[in-house]
């Protein structure tokens, strides 16, 4: 599932497009990688993460600027990663430094980014990431 929903000509952070292939295969894979224990162990400390922010608020495109990070960027905060060297567009780069699964890392990077409304709030894309990580733990 190298290449799943994703297209390289995409903008998009997450590599997702409109023209899915092989959705239901790629639906499959992203949920094995979800209930997998890396998967759990990932949500489960994102959750953590995210509780333990002083300032409820996460960015969408980056994982950190100017202090502010996204979802991932505030579990690589935590876990000590170097974050602002990570290239936030290449998630298989990204899937590593999580020790994830690629699609695992587009699936969270299109959840930050762009399942939100387009006129989200920083504190309102915490409030709906908090409530999709937490709902990922089983």
């Amino acid at each position: 599932f190298e290449r799943g929903c994703c297209d390289e000509e995409n903008v998009s952070r997450s590599g997702y497009s409109d023209d899915c292939e092989n959705i239901a295969m790629w639906r499959g894979a992203v949920a094995s990688a979800s209930r997998g224990k890396r998967g759990q162990r990932f949500f489960t400390e994102m959750l953590e993460a995210l509780d333990a922010m002083p300032f409820k608020q996460l960015i969408s495109y980056e994982l950190v600027q100017n202090g502010k990070h996204c979802a991932l960027g505030v579990l690589g905060e935590k876990r000590g990663l170097p974050i602002d060297k990570i290239e936030a567009e290449d998630y298989h780069t990204v899937a590593g430094h999580f020790d994830i699964a690629p699609c695992l890392a587009q699936e969270t990077v299109y959840m930050n980014d762009e399942w939100g409304r387009h006129d989200e709030t920083d504190a309102q894309r915490w409030t709906r990431m908090r409530a999709w990580v937490a709902s990922q733990i089983k």
